[in-house]
């Protein structure tokens, strides 16, 4: 059976609609979940544009937890050593460089952090 035109156009209306409020509720989660993750481990702001701050938040609670599972807790770093890569990770606040590494494997990014250059960390004294 085919089905007309105008029907699939509304079928395929009715699902952008209930795509678009998943991923509205979904990006709303993961902010919140990057929100209180920053608190709780002391992460500096970000600095950058308005509209870029969210996705980057975002992008560096994703890469830091992914990095901490794949080194700590299935790898073979220790707390001492995350301690002295966590440092690092507060340094850079430049929301850009969070978001250019968003697809990176966690296990690359002590490499990326030493590669981050003095215009992706920031001003502040990371060490509080």
């Amino acid at each position: 059976m085919q089905i007309s035109t105008d029907c699939w156009k509304a079928a395929r209306d009715e699902d952008g609609a209930g795509k678009e409020e998943w991923l509205a509720a979904r990006r709303a989660e993961e902010q919140q979940a990057a929100s209180e993750w920053a608190e709780r481990f002391d992460m500096p702001p970000l600095e950058g544009p308005e509209k870029a701050l969210a996705w980057g938040e975002r992008s560096r609670h994703q890469l830091v937890t992914t990095a901490y599972s794949a080194l700590v807790t299935e790898g073979s770093w220790d707390e001492a050593d995350w301690a002295v890569l966590e440092d690092t990770i507060r340094t850079v606040t430049r929301v850009g460089w969070w978001i250019d590494q968003r697809d990176a494997e966690g296990t690359d990014l002590p490499e990326l952090l030493d590669a981050a250059t003095s215009d992706d960390t920031g001003t502040e004294n990371p060490f509080r």
